[in-house]
């Protein structure tokens, strides 16, 4: 029984796409998508130089270019605060008179504790406050 190349390319791209699955590295997927497009050409009657290039060019072009795009996608930052970084910088509305002893506002629709940032500054209700950060479950306002 004689396998034609292009089966033996099939073979070795889901070979290599077992460890892509059991150690989530990811050159294990491009080596595979080589190995695929490596079966391609074989299919088309391409010698095993040009299997075994193709192999190659595909799988090195794709390590070049998707592994640089997923570092920058891993460790940057999509620039959109969220959490209680998102509420710092936010307007509130003072519903109880707020001190440095503590109060209450209105930021973005719920009912927060706050304290002001400096012990001489009280707001009365109704007052618009800046919020500076966010200490625990209360939120330090000038």
């Amino acid at each position: 029984m004689d396998i034609d190349a292009w089966v033996w390319w099939l073979i070795g791209a889901v070979g290599l796409g077992i460890p892509l699955v059991l150690t989530a590295m990811p050159e294990f997927g491009m080596f595979a998508v080589g190995a695929v497009a490596a079966s391609a050409v074989a299919a088309l009657g391409g010698g095993i130089v040009a299997q075994v290039l193709v192999f190659v060019v595909v799988s090195v072009a794709l390590i070049a270019v998707v592994r640089p795009i997923a570092a920058r996608h891993r460790a940057g930052h999509t620039g959109q605060a969220s959490g209680i970084d998102a509420l710092k910088g936010r307007q509130a509305v003072v519903l109880e008179r707020v001190s440095a002893d503590g109060g209450r506002i209105k930021l973005a629709g719920e009912v927060w504790s706050a304290r002001s940032l400096d012990a001489d500054q009280v707001f009365e209700p109704g007052s618009q406050v800046d919020v500076v950060d966010i200490d625990g479950a209360t939120a330090v306002v000038m």
